[in-house]
């Protein structure tokens, strides 16, 4: 039987999930990005009273439970699709290495719990944007990928978030700075996403993902203006914090230096259609980028 038939299949034997699985379904290396983002928010919305050991602690366990869950869940509804690529195959909803609703209850408990011990442990602001994380990323962005590339824009919401609830719950307030590090979370990921995209076009056409465009009749692809344009725009908002007085020179020129080092990488690929290691030198740029703007401006509020 294969693995989408076995899926779809309610007497599948299919062997109960190990611990390894468990962790497996919430994409660990996502979520450490995650608590990495929201821990520099949590940071940079410290005020004059210091660093909140304890709660910075239960920020961090609040987000970790309700990140994996989200992304458990996922992998529960797109269990059919991720049997269909060779990068996702493996995972263990399609190896059959879990039945798919332990998955659901995992997920979901998980996720609720996460919810639960922010509203508890930090405040509502922090526990309902990472509520609205789990909705948009779920409700929105996960069908969207079946239908529309515009996923990508969906997707970029509940990924710039993570440093807007970590100064909600520094903070219990909004304010202008999280949300300039939104802007810059929401620019990243476009490039970075595309890139992605690109390398593995075939793997996602394969499984019906619109990940990516279809290239226009004339040549060339319409996400291409997107990459630009986002690109561009990182440039512009990278240099916000410098600007309105709360990154210093060191941060502003690592921001404009990396951001620049982005923007030729991806006129490098739009010009290089199907040409993957131009695609994969924008990818690592982009995982450059966002770890070193991220620590520059820490430093800079040190």
């Amino acid at each position: 039987m294969s693995a989408p038939s076995a899926i779809a299949s309610p007497t599948a034997a299919i062997p109960h999930g190990r611990a390894g699985d468990y962790l497996a379904l919430t994409k660990p290396r996502i979520v450490l990005m995650v608590l990495v983002t929201t821990l520099a928010g949590f940071y940079l919305g410290t005020t004059g009273g210091g660093f909140d050991a304890a709660l910075a602690i239960n920020l961090m366990i609040g987000t970790a439970l309700s990140a994996g869950g989200t992304l458990a869940l996922n992998q529960y509804f797109e269990r059919d699709t991720d049997a269909m690529m060779d990068r996702t195959r493996n995972r263990p909803l399609p190896a059959m290495k879990m039945r798919p609703t332990e998955a659901l209850v995992f997920g979901a408990v998980a996720t609720a719990a996460g919810l639960c011990w922010l509203l508890i442990s930090a405040n509502w602001l922090c526990a309902a944007v990472t509520a609205a994380i789990t909705i948009v990323y779920l409700a929105i962005y996960t069908p969207l990928k079946r239908y529309t590339w515009m996923c990508n824009i969906a997707g970029a919401i509940p990924g710039a978030l993570p440093p807007v609830a970590g100064w909600a719950a520094a903070r219990g307030a909004a304010a202008t700075e999280p949300f300039i590090l939104f802007a810059i979370m929401f620019l990243w990921q476009l490039p970075h996403t595309f890139a992605v995209a690109r390398m593995f076009r075939a793997d996602f056409e394969r499984a019906g993902i619109h990940i990516l465009p279809k290239d226009a009749e004339g040549g060339g692809n319409p996400s291409n203006l997107v990459v630009i344009g986002a690109c561009i725009g990182l440039i512009a908002a990278g240099a916000m914090p410098a600007l309105l007085g709360y990154g210093g020179l060191p941060y502003l020129l690592t921001a404009i230096v990396l951001g620049a080092a982005m923007l030729s990488y991806g006129v490098a690929m739009v010009r290089a259609p199907g040409n993957q290691p131009a695609a994969r030198r924008l990818l690592l740029a982009s995982l450059v980028y966002l770890p070193a703007v991220l620590l520059a401006l820490v430093l800079s509020r040190s």
